[in-house]
């Protein structure tokens, strides 16, 4: 029996064709994302599901998927789908992430030049049958000085249209190696010196806990005065009653946004500005842009269906159905090592080891360093996938290197990621036992052995007689119990860790009394 595809949103009649082409049943109905209850009514009869943004795949839809094997979204984000939910019922989730960068990138330079040049304004009021020559008075692009946040596969393009222009492009990008800077042409440099710096500032970076309101109202104070904004890239990562606010004043000369906190966007602090330019979210809204994504995961979907091939999936590697098995429990290893150490760091990343000894040297190690490098790239880029990461890596000159040793080791395999930044190297080592859970077993070239916790606090102190028993009544106080707790150390006296798994989170102000203990050095939450 052939596959069957069911195409909830607006995709290109070239998308259909391929399914078509290749022997897979398509249901074409545009409009289906808007009703939820027929969504759900008809989604359990097919196999694959082909969306853009409109359809919200929910839980509660999934509940009703029976037979669905694979969800293909034309586009980079898929905060639209419920991934967890979707990993749960074994349903692979694609999306097409490299496909808009050119649409998304000219977007932002078109809302520059727009901006410089008031042209919306202007536009209005000619059109109106005023004839205000005096009234717009715009500034030259070129010469000025470009400030790029996030050098990415976006970003980089930006910086060399930037370059086109004949600006001077700075950026910053903790991911962005010294090397990979000179490559683009940019002058790398920290944010307070881009702020400073700055006449022209363009988001590109995904929004995640270290770049929400990275822009917010203490950071546009730092500013150049007269700076213009512009952001095409998330919602969230400008603190829109900071901007307006910085804007009246101003501080900020203009802003040209296409992307806001809430969207639809009906009402926004930044509306009814003089000097804001706003679209709909127009980023990748161009014919090519939206051909390229919609024949691209109609590619993916039909591989996935008729041949088990499985590509830029956001929740599992690039592996054979033969390897998955085997390669599972090592792939949740790697990932969570990568992630372990990714949430540890705060400087860029300029080299990255993965060392694989024992029986997993002879795997598909490269799914593995794929997930040990989207786990360890996830907690700044959120939209890193097992797929993209190699990529994104790349694009950011950091340095991967695999090394393998089937020899005998102190376990039947073991896996250690080691990163390297400006500030020093890390390593963690991890192996999986027979009942096929992951482990840590040496952090740092400390032993010990601990399963990974969904919440967990890292701490490196001093071995000295009363931290455990501080630490512990410093959470028992504020109401929050203590799953299992692994400590390690060098030697006595010396540097010890800890790994706490706890149930809950940690608030803010109970880290702040843990930080403050005296045997502390460091205190870290980590999520797995």
């Amino acid at each position: 029996m052939a596959p069957r595809v069911l195409i909830s949103d607006a995709l290109s009649p070239a998308a259909v064709q391929i399914f078509k082409d290749r022997g897979i049943e398509v249901d074409f109905q545009p409009n289906l994302g808007k009703d939820k209850d027929k969504l759900a009514e008809l989604v359990g009869q097919f196999d694959g599901l082909a969306i853009r943004s409109a359809t919200k795949v929910t839980a509660k839809i999934l509940e009703q998927a029976k037979n669905l094997k694979v969800i293909g979204r034309a586009g980079i984000g898929v905060d639209n789908v419920d991934i967890p939910a979707a990993t749960a019922k074994g349903i692979i989730v694609m999306n097409t992430p490299f496909g808009n960068s050119i649409t998304t990138a000219e977007h932002a330079i078109t809302l520059m030049l727009a901006l410089a040049r008031q042209i919306p304004q202007a536009d209005a009021s000619t059109q109106a049958g005023k004839w205000e020559k005096n009234l717009f008075m715009g500034v030259e692009i070129t010469a000025k000085t470009l400030g790029v946040i996030g050098a990415g596969n976006i970003g980089s393009i930006v910086v060399d249209r930037g370059h086109g222009l004949r600006m001077k492009v700075i950026a910053y990008d903790p991911f962005l190696s010294p090397e990979r800077a000179v490559a683009i042409g940019v002058e790398k440099v920290e944010l307070d010196e881009l702020l400073r710096r700055a006449d022209f500032i363009t988001l590109h970076t995904p929004l995640t806990d270290k770049t929400r309101n990275i822009l917010d109202a203490k950071a546009l104070a730092k500013t150049k005065k007269g700076v213009r904004i512009v952001n095409c890239a998330r919602g969230g990562l400008v603190d829109e009653q900071a901007l307006r606010e910085a804007l009246d004043s101003g501080q900020v000369a203009g802003a040209a946004f296409d992307v806001f906190v809430e969207e639809p966007a009906t009402a926004n602090p930044l509306f009814g500005h003089p000097n804001v330019v706003c679209t709909p979210h127009l980023g990748a809204a161009t014919t090519e842009a939206q051909e390229n994504v919609a024949l691209q995961v109609a590619e993916q979907m039909a591989d996935y269906l008729l041949s088990g091939a499985i590509s830029n999936a956001v929740n599992f590697p690039s592996i054979t159905a033969e390897e998955a098995p085997r390669l599972k429990p090592f792939i949740a290893l790697a990932e969570k090592l990568g992630s372990f150490a990714g949430q540890l760091t705060e400087t860029g990343i300029t080299r990255v080891q993965i060392a694989y000894e024992g029986t997993v040297a002879s795997m598909n190690t490269k799914a593995l360093t794929s997930a040990a490098l989207a786990g360890l790239l996830r907690p700044m880029l959120q939209d890193v996938n097992v797929v993209s990461a190699p990529t994104v890596a790349k694009e950011r000159g950091i340095v991967v290197e695999e090394m393998t040793r089937e020899g005998d080791c102190d376990y039947e395999s073991l896996i250690t990621v080691t990163v390297d930044t400006g500030q020093g190297s890390r390593s963690v080592s991890g192996t999986v036992f027979a009942d096929g859970r992951p482990r840590i077993v040496n952090i740092k070239g400390i032993r010990m052995d601990a399963e990974f916790g969904a919440s967990m606090i890292y701490i490196t102190n001093l071995d000295k007689p009363g931290f455990i028993g501080t630490f512990s009544s410093t959470l028992g106080e504020a109401g929050i119990n203590i799953a299992t707790f692994h400590v390690g150390r060098e030697a006595p006296g010396s540097s010890a860790v800890a790994l706490i798994e706890i149930d809950g989170e940690l608030p803010d102000a109970v880290l702040a009394k843990v930080r403050a203990l005296p045997q502390v050095q460091q205190a870290k939450p980590l999520k797995f």
